[in-house]
């Protein structure tokens, strides 16, 4: 199918929501990748979402022209031809912008939504990310209310980030400490900032000790009953069931039983990179290691040309990515739900 239209973005979440369930969000680096996400859906009958990071953004536009704009509007372009002939709805989504980088990467994808609206078209990205866990929170605020006002101009969502995330993606860092944890405190100023929808929807990463990429077990304490209880004490300040849209950062590596009961509380998006990095290099690096004689040219020869035509490794790369695509969705409860 196309890649959904804002409405249809917006039906995919409120289904999610009232259905119990979430969307795997995978990071992708390249069109290989993009595809390994499509197929997964497609597997999975899972709708979905694909995300570029900021060094993606970087790394898609070549190396020696450097255009987080660039890159990531000439991705979203090849996702639009190529999600068509898929039969589940994909959103795009930029991931984890900080404020240093709001001015070469997401303010301009919302000026060029702005535009292409304005032409009768529909945003190349459905939704982009403000990562303001570097800031002070009412400096955060501040930013997210500017960019709601925007978003809604360019009819897109905006996902914000309210608490630390640990670990470390793309340069951006945090420790593995108490700040992890969101608070009813934290939740109650963003809605005084945002409202709860009557200003414009957004997402929400609350943050319950969450942490980028794989770490050892005693090192990272997940708490899911925060989420919950951040919905129960701000839903009755405000009339509303479950009034956040929750995401559910740094999903690689989680428990399924920390999943389900952050789905429970209301996680309709959780972000998956490091997992589905894994399983792609590591079939490659199967090939390699396994054909090392064929790939190199060793001792003067000539190796073999089929081993090393990138399509032979990368095409089951892109199949042992899918499979965990596939594994997510059934994870999060979205395998077999897709939109028709």
């Amino acid at each position: 199918m196309p890649i959904a239209t804002p409405d249809h973005y917006v039906a995919m979440l409120d289904r999610a929501k009232d259905g119990g369930f979430a969307y795997p969000a995978i990071n992708v680096t390249s069109s290989q990748t993009l595809n390994a996400a499509l197929q997964g859906f497609a597997e999975a009958e899972s709708d979905g979402i694909i995300q570029v990071s900021l060094g993606t953004a970087l790394y898609l536009s070549g190396n020696s022209v450097q255009n987080r704009f660039a890159g990531s509007k000439a991705l979203a372009l090849y996702a639009d031809e190529v999600a068509r002939h898929y039969p589940v709805s994909v959103a795009l989504h930029t991931d984890h912008c900080p404020a240093e980088n709001l001015d070469d990467w997401v303010r301009p994808l919302i000026a060029d939504s702005v535009d292409r609206r304005g032409r009768g078209l529909e945003p190349l990205y459905q939704s982009h990310m403000w990562d303001g866990s570097a800031v002070p929170l009412a400096e955060n605020l501040r930013i997210a209310e500017g960019l709601l006002e925007a978003s809604v101009q360019a009819n897109t969502l905006l996902e914000i980030e309210v608490g630390v995330i640990g670990g470390e993606e793309d340069g951006i860092s945090h420790e593995i400490n108490e700040q992890l944890y969101s608070t009813v405190e934290d939740a109650r100023a963003t809605v005084a900032a945002l409202g709860t929808g009557e200003r414009g929807r957004y997402l929400t990463a609350l943050t319950f000790g969450n942490v980028h990429g794989v770490y050892h077990p005693d090192s990272v304490h997940l708490r899911p009953e925060i989420l919950e209880e951040i919905q129960t004490v701000i839903g009755g300040e405000t009339g509303r069931v479950k009034p956040f849209d929750l995401v559910f950062h740094g999903g690689s590596g989680s428990s399924a039983e920390d999943i389900a009961s952050a789905v429970a509380s209301g996680v309709v998006k959780m972000n998956i990179d490091t997992d589905t990095q894994y399983a792609f290099t590591r079939s490659i690096a199967g090939h390699m290691l396994s054909h090392y004689d064929q790939v190199l040219k060793v001792d003067g020869g000539y190796g073999n040309k089929k081993a090393y035509d990138p399509r032979s490794w990368g095409k089951p790369a892109e199949n042992a990515m899918a499979a965990r695509v596939v594994e997510a969705a059934q994870m999060l409860g979205s395998a077999g739900r897709a939109m028709r």
